[in-house]
């Protein structure tokens, strides 16, 4: 049958007390799950229980931490935990040999980097379409964000430092394709590329950074072998995303899975069906992710989750109920474990129709009224066996965590970060040369080449002022030893001379005038 990992005891002749082995193959583990229940029947500490569990066999784990409580898994758990009594008595009811108290490995992970590593994806990496899911964009507004990648990977080709690495490259790229020139340009060569579009693209841009994404894209971005390491003794590492702060951002807390959900599928190479997966994807409050998703996104997030398997990577969606899941997407999931659901409403009613109609019935209960019955830490189970086919679902009372239930001190969360193998990697950000330095530059030049302009114009008008206004040569003096009456006489004109010189000054004002006519009108075109 393989390597498996135990989940807890089932009763499996309907008597009420758990007398078989519920386990899940590690080789098909890959073929994805759901942990699915209301609040507070036990969901969270299953996640745990799986996390570790997959720990233990060498493959690494990610998961979400929105509560804050899921950290425990790097601390052992306690005798003097007030549950201790409790979980005694379950390994033996379930067959335990005894209950031991161990923690995982763990690598703290936070997008603000306040309660772990950062993480961050650079703005190219993240792509326009998640991208404008994430800002909430139109269909028109979407595609403005296309043109604008295209732009600048056109322009990357002849300069490769042309990179939209960060927030403010965008903004700067936006900008920059809203100048006049450029946007006709751009709309000539890309498509339509409206002002009003453009400016709607901006605000939403400024709302996305004061949401506090700007810590998130940016460089060094993170490296997929970080979530894949295993410690010296084979174990897999646990990788936990601190979310306590991150879910008041539901957008950008599942735009940000779904893209390591892809980024997972575009980087890692086809292994078909390994042994144990490579890593295990817990997709904690998954409806988040199907809330308000175009059509075209929902096919793209169907296609990832139908074809990442190939990859060696299982995804177990968390959830309150199976219906936050679309079908399509709900088919794939073979592993499930469903924990108490409530029936007060008609609606809730139909949910756990819903529920119990996709497990395998089976014959020692009736499965609808049995998820209205389940207690705390109790499931109804239903694992793929060797050959990929669903078992009958059974009653299943959950194996007790071995790690701590509960969050960590933030002196333990301290240690545990300063040991992690890739403390100091992520924790500086720096910032290369990409967009927007490159477009500063070409501003600041053309800036400077404007004021030039200006400056050279300015001493022209200032030089040809100085020249209008300069006094007229005084008139020569009379040559001495002339007659009086010599001087008085080449003062007078005779009547044509008079005519001829009428006709010569009005010629010299009219072409004058036309001459400066033809000036101003220059410069003020210009």
């Amino acid at each position: 049958m393989g390597e498996t990992i135990f989940l807890g005891g089932a009763d499996a002749d309907g008597t009420g007390k758990p007398d078989a082995a519920q386990s899940l193959i590690l080789k098909v583990a890959n073929r994805h799950g759901l942990v699915a229940g209301a609040t507070g029947t036990g969901k969270t500490v299953t996640l745990q229980v799986m996390a570790q569990a997959f720990s233990d066999a060498g493959v690494p784990v990610f998961a979400a931490d929105v509560k804050g409580d899921l950290a425990g898994v790097a601390m052992p758990g306690t005798e003097t935990h007030k549950a201790h009594g409790a979980f005694t008595s379950r390994a033996a009811n379930i067959g335990m040999d005894a209950l031991t108290y161990d923690p995982a490995p763990v690598i703290f992970w936070d997008l603000y980097g306040e309660k772990g590593h950062p993480i961050r994806t650079t703005i190219a990496e993240m792509g326009p379409v998640l991208l404008s899911r994430l800002m909430g964009l139109t269909a028109v507004q979407e595609g403005v964000l296309n043109v604008a990648f295209q732009y600048a990977d056109d322009r990357c080709l002849t300069d490769p430092d042309f990179r939209i690495l960060d927030l403010k490259d965008l903004r700067k790229l936006l900008a920059h394709l809203g100048e006049p020139g450029i946007r006709e340009e751009v709309s000539r060569k890309y498509g339509n590329v409206a002002a009003a579009s453009l400016s709607a693209v901006q605000r939403e841009l400024l709302v996305l950074e004061r949401a506090g994404a700007e810590t998130f894209f940016g460089e060094p971005a993170l490296e997929l072998e970080d979530f894949m390491r295993t410690t010296r003794d084979g174990r897999g590492y646990v990788n936990v995303l601190d979310a306590t702060k991150l879910i008041n951002s539901p957008k950008l807390y599942s735009t940000f899975l779904l893209w390591l959900l892809s980024e997972l599928f575009e980087r890692l190479p086809e292994i078909g069906d390994p042994e144990k997966p490579r890593l295990v994807f817990f997709f904690d409050e998954a409806h988040l992710l199907f809330t308000d998703t175009p059509p075209a996104l929902l096919q793209k997030i169907e296609q990832v989750v139908r074809l990442i398997r190939s990859k060696g990577v299982g995804v177990y969606f968390v959830t309150q109920n199976p219906r936050d899941i679309p079908e399509s997407v709900l088919a794939q999931l073979g592993n499930r474990i469903q924990h108490a659901l409530r029936a007060y409403t008609p609606m809730e009613q139909r949910a756990v129709k819903s529920a119990a109609a996709s497990f395998r019935p089976n014959p020692a209960f009736k499965t609808e009224s049995v998820i209205t019955e389940l207690g705390v830490g109790e499931a109804l189970v239903s694992t793929l066996d060797a050959k990929g086919t669903p078992s009958i679902v059974q009653r299943t009372l959950i194996r007790p965590p071995a790690s701590r239930l509960g969050p960590l001190s933030d002196a333990e969360r301290a240690d545990i970060q300063k040991a992690s193998p890739v403390f100091g990697r992520y924790d500086k950000m720096f910032d290369r040369e990409s967009a927007y330095e490159i477009l500063t530059r070409k501003e600041e030049a053309a800036a400077k080449e404007a004021e030039k302009a200006r400056i050279a114009a300015e001493k022209e008008k200032e030089a040809a002022a100085r020249a209008k206004a300069a006094p007229k040569a005084p008139a020569k003096a009379p040559a001495k030893g002339r007659t009086t009456s010599t001087t008085t006489r080449s003062r007078r004109m005779t009547p044509s001379e008079r005519a001829t010189n009428t006709a010569a000054t009005t010629v010299s004002r009219e072409v004058t005038r036309y001459i400066l006519r033809g000036l101003f009108g220059n410069m003020k075109k210009k």
